[in-house]
């Protein structure tokens, strides 16, 4: 018998081939929203450039979105225990690599949409900012006790929309979100590694 999720006794726990193959599915649906809707709105997409400087400023923010993500995991247990069902349910499955397509697959598809298209077409400015990221905060919701877990996305949402806002650089938002990610997503694994041992 599968061994069930803490606080859901009637969700059982997914498979590696289920999770990676959501993740696809779930890529694949966010680049089609985003491309649909800049064919039918006539939406540009936030100018996306290569530069050195936006590397840096994405590195830079997934770095201190990581640590502050550890800070709030550490001082609020509601947030703490809704984190850990959502990364329970989606990264207790997989091995190491798959943290790439984790990081990869979900931070372009949801920039893409989120910053890319749905930030340029409700308007560059703090209302826009506010409803995407509410937005995008709502597609981490995956049951009614994840609420801590939707602020916070809400929260990252605010800072990855700003970034592209301030910078006009889709590139900022992407490598921020991809590399936050992975460091998250690794720190997690490695931390309940040792716990599962």
């Amino acid at each position: 018998m599968a061994k069930q999720l803490p606080d859901n006794p009637e969700l059982e726990p997914l498979t590696r081939i289920q999770v990676l193959i959501a993740m696809g599915v779930t890529a694949v649906v966010l680049l089609f929203a985003a491309k649909l809707w800049m064919y039918l709105g006539s939406v540009t997409l936030l100018p996306l450039s290569g530069t050195s400087d936006a590397l840096l400023l994405g590195l830079g923010l997934a770095v201190t979105i990581t640590a502050a993500s550890s800070v709030v995991y550490y001082l609020w247990p509601a947030y703490r225990q809704s984190a850990d069902f959502y990364l329970q349910l989606v990264l207790k499955p997989l091995v190491l690599p798959d943290l790439i397509w984790l990081g990869l697959l979900p931070g372009m598809s949801e920039e893409l949409l989120f910053r890319g298209v749905m930030l340029p077409a409700v308007g560059m400015d703090f209302t826009g900012l506010v409803a995407t990221s509410l937005l995008f905060g709502i597609l981490h919701l995956s049951g009614p006790q994840q609420w801590p877990y939707v602020v916070w996305a809400t929260a990252v949402g605010l800072l990855l929309g700003y970034s592209a806002i301030a910078t006009g650089n889709l590139l900022v938002p992407i490598v921020a979100h991809v590399v936050t990610n992975l460091l998250s997503s690794y720190l997690w694994k490695l931390g309940n590694r040792q716990v599962e041992a």
